[in-house]
């Protein structure tokens, strides 16, 4: 997969160099490298942040699904980029654009480790590297159907941009099914309603939404179908991937899932982020590279038994 990917800069009509990395052959799409601007850096719930950075214009045409890869520091520790998934893109408004940098991207992520916490110190003003946008998103389906968006946790993060795309594309109803542990994991919940989407929440322990597993509105919603059409876009963990994936399966629904993999390049050189195909045995290896073939799949692209 590393044979398939270039390194070459590019410089802009205002003089602005901007490296490109990666060429996938599947789509043809060339990846950016960027210095990003923090605009904003805010902790939405203790350990949930929310980061706005500026961008090359091109940006603002990011396909929902798409992550990017960010260093977090110039210094040598932390080593990787840190995949994360774009919850929204679009232009600036003139008064805060700058020559190289017309559009934004948005972030959520989670405080776990080093890498993180270093990305929530950020101040405005600070610079970013970072590289995107990446990989293959949600495929959007026909207008005409029910659009079911599944997300647990940060795995919310990729369905917004995902949810105000269908919705000005005048999706007939964008249901959203957010689920965590508590209702401080239960991401962007407000801003999801605002968009005018249909929201169901759940919470493990009940404090917000019904008690028990965000499965269990989605199941209720796919009970009351009666027929019509529609579609599954997922993120989350992958207990709940697993489970949903199953529930689309049983029913008929067409159903795609955005995978997390553990990733040091995201452009498919190192493939530390393969996943096993529908076809994968040990005779027959069948790896899926989740940060060039994804982070989207089909259900029936993968082999679910593997990730058990």
């Amino acid at each position: 997969a590393g044979r398939n990917h270039l390194i070459f800069r590019l410089e802009d009509s205002s003089g602005n160099k901007q490296e490109q990395i990666g060429i996938n052959r599947k789509t043809q799409e060339q990846p950016m490298q960027f210095t990003a601007t923090v605009i904003f850096n805010k902790e939405l719930t203790p350990g949930y942040w929310h980061m706005r950075a500026s961008a090359p214009a091109t940006f603002a045409q990011a396909d929902p699904g798409q992550f990017v890869m960010v260093r977090v520091s110039a210094a040598i520790d932390p080593l990787l980029r840190r995949p994360l998934a774009v919850l929204d893109a679009g232009m600036l408004p003139p008064e805060q654009a700058k020559p190289g940098q017309e559009a934004f991207f948005d972030m959520l992520y989670h405080v776990v480790g080093k890498g993180t916490g270093i990305l929530a110190q950020a101040a405005p003003g600070s610079a970013i590297e970072v590289l995107g946008p990446l990989g293959k998103g949600f495929d959007l389906g026909k207008p005409d159907e029910e659009k079911l968006l599944v997300g647990g946790g940060i795995g919310l993060a990729p369905l917004y941009l995902l949810a105000r795309t269908l919705l000005q594309q005048k999706a007939e109803t964008v249901h959203v099914f957010a689920g965590g542990r508590s209702r401080e994991d239960v991401l962007f919940f407000d801003e999801f309603e605002q968009l005018g989407a249909h929201c169901h929440a759940a919470t493990n322990d009940g404090s917000f939404g019904e008690k028990g597993f965000v499965t269990v509105p989605l199941a209720q919603q796919l009970d009351q179908l009666k027929g019509r059409a529609a579609t599954i876009f997922a993120c989350g963990p992958e207990p709940m991937l697993r489970a949903v994936a199953k529930m689309a399966t049983e029913r008929g629904v067409p159903c795609q899932v955005s995978l997390e993999g553990y990733m040091a390049c995201g452009v498919g050189a190192c493939l530390a982020c393969v996943t096993p195909g529908r076809n994968h045995s040990e005779a027959t290896p069948d790896f899926r590279c989740v940060c060039t073939e994804g982070p989207v799949f089909d259900v029936n692209d993968l082999q679910w038994e593997q990730h058990a």
